[in-house]
């Protein structure tokens, strides 16, 4: 007896975290297809291991844009990496909608539905951008934090970071202070870590047993679409960018990113999947902390290629289904208008909606369009979330090579996921 209790331990130990969730993820599907009553009274388990990652949210965004910021001294290099981020998520956001347009093009899920506009529906007022560069600064930094708004967040951290490093040896203290914190919560994040496959299951076997297959059969056509259009994103542009310009192995970088891909698929935000993606950067593809706690951030906030598909596709899905055929013109403002409004998407389950809605008002399409899609969207979410997540670690890793911030050693490691 004693010898069973000591290996099954080491056993679970020699596991790697991501083969754990992703038998809860497959579980999850077995249990809410077969056994739906079972499925939903597990929804309060996977509730609170959302809890448990939302409560890390706030407080390690903080943390971890101040450490990183001030392990970051020189000003200079804050704005390389700063100009370097930003260009990256702008480039593969207009390279998701492309890929979106062109598999949207290409199957045609929308063919044959012969739908008629009543032109009674308007869109939902998306942000413009005045609105939302003036509420980028918080008037009250605590009601940012009580609201969680991670945008006013990271611009009160980017503010306090950088005047801590103006400070010189004066903020020594309150520098160790943030380092200190940011170590507790990255052990935090590990500790709630530990219940992923369990949080995963219960998550998943809640949305099937809540739509059913039968809910998705009519738009099984469209779902497809979108899942292989963000499956070829991934490993085209990311496994493309990783080998190609950072010089990595695009598997390891995949393995390495395994658990913030199955966080990210069940949860659908990539603002929860933040704990899980900075430990991730850190443990699995050896990025820095002052790296990986500036670019995951920022990208969790404004990174979303995979809403990028999702628009891309669904367009061409809805001027499909109700007969009208996109010109060149059109076809180039849904990639611009797809790729900026991405910047003002937030990273919270259903947002992709609303900007859906101004994608279409922009070129003209009927707004009935996306009540066709109403009802899948959560599905639809769980792949437009992790292609967000991806392209947050997948920014983190050229961003943390181009500045020799990446441990190639860790990266390369066989026991690093």
């Amino acid at each position: 007896m004693s010898q069973s209790n000591t290996a099954s331990p080491s056993f679970l130990a020699r596991v790697p975290l991501w083969q754990q969730i992703l038998v809860g993820l497959v579980l999850g599907v077995v249990v809410g297809m077969l056994f739906k009553s079972v499925a939903l009274a597990l929804a309060p388990i996977g509730a609170l291991f959302l809890n448990a990652i939302k409560m890390l949210i706030v407080p390690l965004v903080f943390v971890s844009l101040v450490a990183g910021i001030t392990a970051m001294s020189d000003s200079a290099k804050l704005g390389r990496i700063s100009v370097k981020t930003i260009a990256i998520y702008l480039i593969t956001t207009a390279f998701a909608v492309s890929i979106g347009l062109a598999f949207g093009t290409l199957f045609s899920p929308g063919e044959g539905m012969n739908m008629v506009a009543s032109g009674s529906e308007e869109a939902k007022q998306a942000p413009s951008l005045v609105q939302i560069l003036v509420g980028l600064v918080p008037t009250n930094p605590v009601t940012a934090f009580a609201e969680g708004n991670i945008l006013q967040i990271i611009v009160f951290a980017i503010a306090l970071g950088v005047s801590m490093n103006l400070v010189g040896e004066k903020a020594a203290p309150v520098v160790r202070l943030f380092d200190s914190m940011a170590e507790v919560f990255y052990k935090l994040t590990d500790l709630v870590m530990r219940f992923a496959p369990i949080g995963v299951f219960a998550l998943i076997a809640g949305v099937v047993a809540s739509h059913g297959i039968e809910v998705l059969l009519p738009l099984a056509g469209v779902i497809g679409v979108i899942y292989l259009a963000s499956i070829a994103h991934m490993l085209l542009i990311y496994g493309g960018l990783i080998g190609g310009l950072a010089r990595l192995s695009p598997l390891r970088f995949f393995r390495g990113i395994a658990p913030a891909l199955a966080v990210a698929f069940s949860t659908s935000s990539s603002s929860g999947t933040l704990p899980v993606s900075i430990e991730c950067a850190r443990k699995n593809l050896g990025v820095s902390q002052g790296v990986a706690g500036f670019v995951l951030p920022v990208g969790a906030t404004i990174n979303m290629d995979g809403t990028a598909i999702y628009q891309g596709v669904l367009a061409l899905f809805i001027a499909q289904a109700f007969g009208i055929d996109l010109n060149a013109g059109q076809y180039l403002m849904i990639i611009l208008t797809a790729t900026l409004a991405s910047v003002g998407t937030a990273g919270v389950p259903g947002a992709g909606l609303i900007m859906l809605g101004l994608v279409l008002t922009s070129v003209g399409l009927p707004l009935e369009g996306v009540a066709l899609i109403a009802g899948i969207d959560r599905i639809l979410d769980m792949a437009r979330t992790t292609v967000n997540v991806a392209g947050d670690l997948m920014t983190t890793t050229l961003v943390g090579s181009s500045e020799k911030e990446l441990d190639r050693e860790i990266y390369n490691s066989d026991n690093a996921a």
